[in-house]
This record gives C-alpha cells, structure tokens and sequence, in this order.
C-alpha cells in the first residue's frame, strides 16, 4: 500500500523555503484531477504527492514538529492514496447559496453510493464511501465524501492501454456523467500499478 512515512515529509524550515515552487507544482497537478460531473459536484482524485502537500501544510499550518502530531496528520491523509488498484477521490457538492444548498442536500440523499467510474465497457464501479465515519443521514446529504474506487485487473490494464474512463452518477435526482480527456486520464492512469 502507498503511503506516506516521517521519511518523506521536509522541516517546517525546509518547507518553508521551498512552498511557492511545490505549491505551483502541486495545483497544477490537482488542476488535471478535479473533474466535474455535472454543474455541481466535483470529483477531487487525490495521490500520493497531493496528500504528500496537504501534510506538509497542515503541519506548517499548525506549527507541529513533535512526533504524535505528525503521525497524526500522515494517519489523517494516508487512507487517501490509490493503493495501485483504485482511485481515491474527494467528492464535493457545490452550491454557493447555504438556503439552496441546504435543499439540495436534501434531494441528494445517497449520491455517493450513485457515483461511479467505468473504464471502457467494463461494468460501472461504484464508490465505496465516508469509510471513517457516517456523512449522511435522514435529512442530507453531506456536501463532501471520500470514495474509493476498486478496480479489477481487467479494467486496470485497459486504462493503461488508453481505454476510455468515465465518471459519473446515476442519481435519480442528479444523473450526469463526464468523459475524462487524455491529460485526465493519463494523470489517473499513473496511480495504477
């Protein structure tokens, strides 16, 4: 499993010294990963190097430098790593009025369970969610999740081979599905051993 050790993280100091380039870097690269399905949700794909990032600045952030806090945080962002079979994503629900919002994450109850990824004509793969902790209830929907998308080797081996990948949802209140284009696609096709 990819994941993200005390080893791979820099000092504050040598952060601190080196964040403009890494954050230019690393936006560019989320850039090429947040896909839209539709007017308002978007698919945040997450990696090693974007999760890498977001520790780095919780800890520059939070000022920690002790060893608990920085486990804490690599604890926090390593379940969000491809494992090399799958994708991991932050899915997030957009919209910019909280009165609007609060009505439609209320007819957007179970959406998560409803979004997928398929690779060419391969079956869809829907997402396995919120896996540390309930984001939904009776009433809403939580306006982020966390999903894990678990590929057989099939479907890996032809999004290696520059087969078609689609995301999507089949909601009955929100069905939009979105084709990735080649710079997406290549950039979730690395994720994949």
């Amino acid at each position: 499993m990819a994941h993200l050790s005390r080893n791979d993280l820099m000092s504050l100091e040598e952060y601190s010294n080196k964040r403009i380039d890494i954050r230019s870097n690393v936006m560019a690269l989320k850039k090429k990963r947040i896909i839209p399905i539709g007017p308002s949700i978007m698919m945040h794909f997450e990696n090693l190097e974007i999760m890498q990032y977001q520790v780095q600045e919780m800890l520059r952030v939070e000022k920690v430098f002790d060893a608990d806090g920085i486990q804490e945080e690599l604890d926090a962002y390593n379940p969000l790593i491809p494992d090399g079979s799958n994708w991991k994503a932050t899915q997030m629900i957009e919209f910019s009025d909280p009165e609007v919002r609060a009505v439609e994450l209320k007819k957007l109850i179970g959406i998560d369970g409803n979004t997928y990824v398929q690779v060419a004509e391969h079956a869809k793969v829907y997402a396995i969610s919120d896996e540390d902790m309930e984001r939904e209830n009776e009433e809403k929907t939580s306006s982020v999740h966390f999903m894990r998308f678990e590929l057989t080797a099939e479907m890996v081996a032809d999004a290696k081979n520059s087969a078609a990948i689609k995301v999507g949802s089949d909601h009955s209140y929100y069905t939009f599905e979105h084709e990735m284009d080649d710079e997406q696609r290549t950039s979730l096709v690395a994720d994949l051993d």
